[in-house]
């Protein structure tokens, strides 16, 4: 009976082990092409907000890899000049500072990495393309509010997809220039789907920052979906590969304003651009997919005011952000009873008719009542220094589990393409 049970488990052990085919394929696959995703000001108190909004999970939820610490060089709470400095080079700086270090030196950056390699590269942004986020990755300035400064390095870099808003900061001469460069000039959401599948681009959509979501409908702007979309279009021809940096600005926007309607619209146009990049990913299957906010903005809570409950179904029938309705008040803001029931449909108090009138400020007013009805809290109008999630899908997603330095995520990338970032 022995013998018969060794005999058994000699022929067992020769039987080879199925291995799932995607475990072996995610260990042989290359990392061809990263599309870095950035929800600026996202945390985790965004995402528990937007899953409460949506009525079910995210498609992010299932992507949650790990955290990543978000301080400076100079302060435990970092700007997004510095959050983006540090996302895009590998190295933390101080608050303010674009892609250059404590002490004044020039910092290489992922998408400079890429694009020395031989890849094509594209930025895409809700904000100005001169923003924070954005410049970080292919500019240098000491201070990020040089915007005008920034412009034409994204056209010394040959970023070969600027979708964004700031045409303000492109000057004629130096959209004459950016023609020389080969760049096609694009203005608004008809010229954007034309379907652009060689060549550089160039978007300007906006004189300063884009739309919110909630009011772009007033608008002719593209949206991040349709602005990501058009950039894989044009970058996936590109044999060796690409690296595109995407951002959903207004999401800090948003939570500067503590303006929870516009955030939650905000996520869930970020979260339709996620859906069209994972689909992109999992055809192409050499693609890998990093999602990260680069700090906290608002210091949002779900629940507030002293009670154990949410009430962020409301925030759904938000119509409008704070920041429009504030146009909509006539010059004496006698009028905001009628403004509110159309937009955020609530019937104001006398006494909250009478905060907004007399308000220096009449958005936050509107902001801070609209809030409270939600029961969404908030600690600041500007950033903290909380871990933030980051997410990834694709070759190489692994890479990224635990807490980690933001630091490393774009140290991570270089290493998974295999390019070298100084």
């Amino acid at each position: 009976m022995k013998r018969l049970w060794l005999i058994f488990l000699i022929c067992l052990a020769l039987v080879p082990i199925s291995v799932p085919k995607s475990s072996v394929q995610a260990k042989e696959q290359t990392v061809k092409n990263v599309i870095f995703m950035i929800p600026d000001g996202f945390s985790s108190t965004y995402a528990t907000g937007y899953r409460w909004y949506k009525g079910k999970s995210s498609i992010m939820d299932d992507m949650l890899v790990g955290m990543h610490r978000t301080y400076s060089a100079s302060s435990a709470v970092t700007d997004s000049a510095a959050g983006g400095t540090a996302m895009a080079t590998g190295v933390k700086t101080n608050n303010g500072m674009i892609a250059m270090s404590p002490t004044g030196e020039k910092l290489p950056t992922i998408l400079q990495a890429a694009k020395a390699s031989g890849k094509k590269t594209g930025l895409v942004t809700t904000t100005t393309i001169t923003y924070a986020t954005p410049a970080a990755f292919a500019s240098h300035v000491e201070n990020r509010k040089m915007e005008a400064e920034i412009a034409p390095q994204l056209i010394d870099n040959k970023v070969d997809v600027l979708f964004g808003g700031g045409r303000k900061f492109f000057p004629e001469k130096l959209q004459k220039r950016a023609l020389e460069e080969g760049y096609q000039m694009i203005t608004d959401r008809k010229t954007l789907s034309a379907g652009h599948t060689s060549g550089k681009l160039l978007g300007l959509f906006a004189d300063g920052a884009m739309s919110p979501e909630l009011d772009r409908h007033r608008t002719k702007e593209p949206s991040l979906t349709e602005m990501t979309e058009a950039a894989i279009k044009l970058l996936q021809n590109e044999k060796k590969g690409f690296f595109l940096m995407v951002e959903g600005g207004q999401i800090d926007w948003a939570g500067h304003a503590n303006d929870a309607a516009w955030a939650m619209k905000d996520i869930e146009a970020f979260e339709q651009a996620v859906k069209q990049v994972i689909d992109f990913a999992a055809e192409d299957q050499q693609t890998l997919v990093v999602i990260a906010g680069d700090h906290n903005t608002g210091g949002m809570s779900i629940g507030g005011y002293n009670q154990y409950a949410a009430n962020i179904d409301f925030l759904r029938n938000i119509r409008a952000t704070g920041q429009y309705m504030v146009t909509q008040l006539n010059k004496e803001r006698s009028n905001s009873k009628n403004v509110l029931k159309k937009y955020a449909n609530i019937v104001l108090t006398p006494e909250e008719q009478t905060k907004i009138q007399i308000a220096n400020d009449p958005q936050r007013v509107i902001n801070q009542l609209l809030s409270k009805r939600a029961l969404i809290g908030w600690t600041t109008y500007e950033h903290t220094g909380v871990d933030v999630p980051v997410y990834a899908y694709g070759p190489g997603a692994e890479s990224f589990n635990g807490l980690q330095e933001n630091t490393d995520l774009p140290k991570k990338m270089a290493k998974l393409m295999k390019i070298s970032l100084p």
